[in-house]
Formats: structure tokens, sequence, C-alpha cells
């Protein structure tokens, strides 16, 4: 009998993908396994906020000397007849738009390393930080094991800061969520541990990430004022004043991003999620709540800030 060549099966997995639209998980960084496997913390060798990573740009020679960096023209880069412009700048008639890179040509806007490194992360992968998520009917809560009053502020705090940086889940949920339980039901431990949050807070700023700027931002906000009207009466705010150096130069930097849209429509602003407009009102906040030196060292550091406080 004739041999017949065996019917051709798609496999399994291409075939779900096509009766189910299935979505490839999506990873931000690729030393994270399974959710049963741990990072290794061994192969991350980058630095958050680190600039070394970034493309180093050509020295210009004229803006340091009386010398002008020139190239030897090929017989074919010499003008023609009639290829002038008759006077009108010839130079510049039909020439393209010189091409700006962002992360060149304006390297303060560019985003920094975020690599996979957090304090957060490897206590969780340990065991280590008494939470969980608690995936409820209609969105998902942190599930304390122990109770937040009885936690050690000094040593749990920096740890859940240092993990607002984090993208990828569960670790962004638990960190941000976790921080803003902690921030709520024990306000009054929070003042002596503030020396210990400014460096999680700059670390996280320097990414220079747009995500992690706005999740900061909105931290920073509830942090100022979660012992409004309390016995402490904003001392926090005035406890953040000397340490504005490590954390408003960023936000100089990014004040200014703001979106000209004419009669549209940012939706971002339904969740705060517009930076320049997030950091103007952060600034407020700590000028609010900081006393009477918090907007002469605003001032310092970000000269476009106008007060809302003097008259």
């Amino acid at each position: 009998p004739a041999s017949s060549s065996p019917p051709t099966t798609m496999p399994a997995k291409a075939a779900a993908k096509q009766d189910i639209r299935m979505r490839e998980p999506h990873l931000v960084n690729s030393e994270t396994g399974s959710c049963f496997d741990a990072t290794d913390f061994e192969l991350i060798k980058g630095r958050p906020g680190g600039h070394e990573t970034l493309p180093v740009k050509d020295v210009d020679v004229s803006a340091f000397s009386l010398s002008r960096k020139t190239t030897k023209k090929t017989p074919g880069g010499f003008m023609k007849k009639g290829a002038g412009g008759g006077g009108w700048g010839s130079d510049t008639i039909g020439a393209a738009p010189k091409k700006t890179s962002k992360i060149k040509d304006y390297q303060a806007f560019a985003e920094r390393p975020n690599p996979p490194n957090t304090e957060f992360r490897r206590f969780y992968e340990r065991g280590d930080l008494p939470v969980q998520v608690d995936h409820g009917g209609v969105h998902n809560r942190i599930a304390w094991k122990v109770g937040i009053e009885k936690l050690d502020f000094h040593h749990y705090l920096p740890i859940f800061f240092d993990g607002l940086r984090e993208l990828e889940e569960p670790y962004c949920f638990l960190a941000t969520q976790g921080v803003y339980d902690m921030l709520q039901t024990g306000s009054s431990k929070v003042l002596p541990v503030i020396p210990q949050l400014i460096i999680p807070i700059k670390t996280a700023l320097n990414t220079r990430q747009r995500k992690v700027i706005v999740k900061v931002l909105k931290v920073l906000q509830a942090l100022v004022t979660c012992d409004s009207g309390a016995e402490g009466e904003n001392l926090i705010g005035q406890a953040l004043v000397p340490y504005y150096r490590q954390i408003l130069p960023v936000l100089n930097i990014f004040i200014r991003q703001t979106e000209n849209l004419g009669d549209g429509i940012d939706y971002g602003q339904q969740k705060k999620e517009h930076l320049g407009e997030l950091i103007m009102e952060t600034l407020e906040h700590f000028e609010i709540n900081g006393g009477e030196d918090a907007f002469i060292n605003i001032k310092y550091l970000v000269p476009t800030y106008q007060s809302v406080v003097l008259s």
C-alpha cells in the first residue's frame, strides 16, 4: 500500500492561543523566575540609578578652545554649479533636520538602570516579611500576619520604602500598599525613622523612570500628611526639610514635564499620573507641612517654584 504522510497537527500551545487570547507573561527583569523560584542576586551587577550604561557624547573641541574640528572634503563634497542658494543660507537649504536622541542628547531625562536587587525582594523571597496577598473579589489587599502596631518600624519601614522602585508583581503591590498601611496605622512611629527613609527615596527617584517617580511622589504626599492633626502636628514634614537636597534635584528636572493638548483630554489626571502637576502638588504639601523654613529651602533647589502660603 502507498505510504501516506502523517497529518500535520498544530502544537497544543499554538492551538490554545488560537482558541483563547493568551497574553505572554510580562517580565520587566530577565532575572525573575517563576513564582516558585528566587532571584539570583549574585548575577545582578548593576547599580540602581547609575549612569555608567548611558552613552557618552563626543566632546566639542570648539566649546573649550579656539580650535575647530574640521573634516577633509571629498571631491563629491564640494558645491556644484547651480546648487547654491544665491546667498540665502546655502548650507541649510535642503538639509535634513538634525536627529536628536533623548538618551544621548538629553541625558538628564533618560531612564537609569533599575535592577531587581531591592532589599524588599530579598526579604520577601526569603519569607522574612509578615505580608501576603489577599486576593479579594474586587481588588487585592495585604494580609498582615502580625499587627502593624506591633512591628518594628526601624526595621520594616525602610525595607518597604526600598521596594517602591519595584515594577514587578507581587513586589510592586506589596511594597506600595504596605507603605500606605504602615503610614496610616502607625503614624506615631514614623518620625524617628525619617533619616533611614532618605536613601531608599533618593535611589528610587534617581532611576528617572516615570512610573517609579509617580509612585514615590504619591507616597511622599502621604508621608508628610500622615501625622496632620495628631500630637506631632506636622513634625514629619519639618523633619524632611534638612533632606531636601537629596529629594528635590530630580523633581527640579521633571517639574516642566507638562503636556499641552489644546482642547484634548488628558486621562492621566484621573489617576494623578501627570508628572509635572504631581511634582507641583508634592512641593505644595512640603511647604504647607514643612514649617517656616520649608519655602526658602524649596526655592533654593527648585527656583521656579512659587509659594502657596506667602502672599
